[in-house]
């Protein structure tokens, strides 16, 4: 539920996504509630993900990741994005725990299109290595 990285670093990352027609997740020509979350989660996993591949790996077959919501501890929706329209999603990581072969984050993630911000939200991610 990502087109593009606009941003990356250790601490913040900010996408984009234009929402289209035959998208799982839109219902009556909107990106539901359920598709800006898992956009959120997307997003927000960059952060740490990145950490498990190495820098010039830029098509992402180094490491063999999993990824899941652990906990949304707070969502706010203003409303729900029509089909054709862009998304931009911009997190902060807020907390990292990490082990040899996972890691456990807390994120705070906001979803605008245009000046119209849709979603805000708090979530824990827990990205494992599986290899």
């Amino acid at each position: 539920m990502i087109d593009k990285v606009l941003t990356l670093d250790d601490e913040h990352v900010s996408t984009s996504f234009k929402i289209k027609k035959d998208c799982l997740l839109v219902e009556d020509d909107y990106f539901n509630e359920v598709g800006l979350i898992e956009n959120a989660a997307q997003t927000c996993s960059s952060i740490v993900g990145k950490s498990f591949f190495n820098d010039d790996d830029i098509e992402g077959e180094g490491a063999n990741l999993i990824g899941f919501i652990s906990a949304v501890k707070k969502v706010t929706l203003f409303s729900c994005p029509k089909v054709d329209s862009t998304i931009i999603s911009s997190a902060k990581l807020t907390s990292r725990y990490d082990t040899d072969s996972y890691s456990i984050c807390s994120l705070e993630c906001n979803i605008h299109e245009g000046t119209s911000k849709l979603l805000s939200c708090e979530m824990n991610l827990v990205i494992k290595d599986l290899k």
